[in-house]
Order: C-alpha cells, then sequence, then structure tokens
C-alpha cells in the first residue's frame, strides 16, 4: 500500500510520523511507499476554534486529490486536533482515510488501564478522544482546559517545546494522574511527544501518534 500523510499539523508530529514509519517498514524488512502533503497548520487551528468542519475537511479533500494523483491507496491526517473533522472527511475523500480514532480505542482496550487522561487541543479534550469507549477518559479541570489548548496550539504550530513548555506538560500530566486518578495519560495532541522526550514519570504516558502510526503500518502492510 502506498501511504498519503496529509502533514505540517504540526510539522514535529509530521517528522514523528515519517520516522516511526520508516522505522516499523525496516523492522519488517518491508519497502515503504509514502507520500507527504504540507498542510497550513494555522488554517486548521483557526477552523477548529471556530467548528468549522465541513470547510476544514473540503481542504483537506484537496490535499487527498494530490495524494490520489501521486499514487498513494489510502491517507492519514497527521493531527489529533485534525481529526474534528473525521466524518465529513470521509465522506467526500476520494481515497481511504485511516481514522487515529479506532486505533486510540483498540490499543487502550488491550492497555490494561481502566481510566485515562488526556492533553491536547480543547476539540480532543472534551470529546475525550473522540468518543474512544473502551476505557473512561479523564480531562483536565474547566479552568485547564482553555490553558492546555493554548499552550498546546502554541508548541505545535511552532515545532518546538521550551523547557518551561515542558514543565507545563508535564504538571499537567501528573495533575490527570494524581488529581484524576488516572492509571496513563493520552498525549492527544500528535506534537506533544516533544514535551516529553527522555521524561519519566511515575505513570504510563501514550503517545496518539505512535499508536496511529502502529495502525497505518498494519493497514500498509496487510
Amino acid at each position: 500500500m502506498h501511504i498519503g500523510l496529509i502533514g505540517g499539523v504540526g510539522p514535529a508530529a509530521t517528522e514523528v510520523y515519517y520516522r516511526a514509519l520508516v522505522r516499523a517498514f525496516a523492522a519488517a524488512n518491508r519497502k515503504l511507499a509514502l507520500t507527504i502533503v504540507h498542510a497550513d497548520a494555522r488554517e486548521m487551528v483557526a477552523n477548529l476554534e471556530a467548528g468549522r468542519a465541513i470547510e476544514q475537511a473540503a481542504i483537506f479533500a484537496g490535499y487527498v486529490d494530490q495524494l490520489r494523483a501521486s499514487g498513494c491507496d489510502a491517507v492519514a491526517v497527521t493531527s489529533m486536533g485534525g481529526h474534528f473533522c473525521m466524518s465529513e472527511l470521509e465522506r467526500v475523500s476520494r481515497l481511504p482515510v485511516l481514522s487515529a480514532v479506532p486505533a486510540l480505542n483498540t490499543y487502550l482496550a488491550a492497555s490494561g488501564a481502566r481510566r485515562v487522561g488526556v492533553l491536547g487541543t480543547r476539540a480532543v479534550m472534551l470529546s475525550k478522544l473522540y468518543g474512544v469507549n473502551s476505557v473512561e477518559v479523564v480531562i483536565p479541570s474547566a479552568e485547564d482546559i482553555d490553558a492546555v489548548h493554548s499552550s498546546y496550539v502554541t508548541l505545535a504550530t511552532s515545532g518546538n517545546a521550551s523547557p518551561d513548555q515542558c514543565s507545563y506538560f508535564h504538571a499537567a500530566a501528573r495533575k490527570l494522574h494524581e488529581n484524576g486518578n488516572a492509571d496513563a495519560v493520552v498525549l492527544g495532541g500528535t506534537d506533544l511527544s516533544i514535551a516529553f522526550r527522555n521524561t519519566v514519570l511515575p505513570f504510563p504516558v501514550l503517545d496518539s501518534a505512535l499508536i496511529h502510526v502502529e495502525a497505518i503500518a498494519h493497514a500498509a502492510m496487510n
């Protein structure tokens, strides 16, 4: 299968997907067929915050057409925030869309966790990972959600995480574990891994980007 990625939303997540797919195919001794298009993160964030799902799906569909013209067989969006318009995209896409949500649901069901916290955009948190139901999902408190959202958007659009940003997200994860009784914390923003590199916390931290990549690779190889 020739994989198409809608990247750029944001740049750091795109790199995570690319490197992880390369590793997965190398480990399986399989040849990777991959094309990436670069979407506009600021445009996507503006549509996300305004709730313009149909409009963003149409933009993504244009990228799908580019990927289809490049020979891709299926596509994936490298952003959990970008999944806010997944239903709309699936209706208009001219290629199959490999969504992260079923992959997360399956992974979490097998993880042994009963209660997980989530960090990411407002849409990801308030929707509780877009309706994942294999575990109980807990989110930051009402007074923290806006701060987590804005901090994440800043990180994602820049593609970098300062020491202060890293400390902020580590504290937010600890709060979900300690105050929300979460067995594990899901990085529900696919760029969040850059804030948790080389970090050891006293509870599992699950990267939604890597979980999605595993499902993409499995679909492509099978």
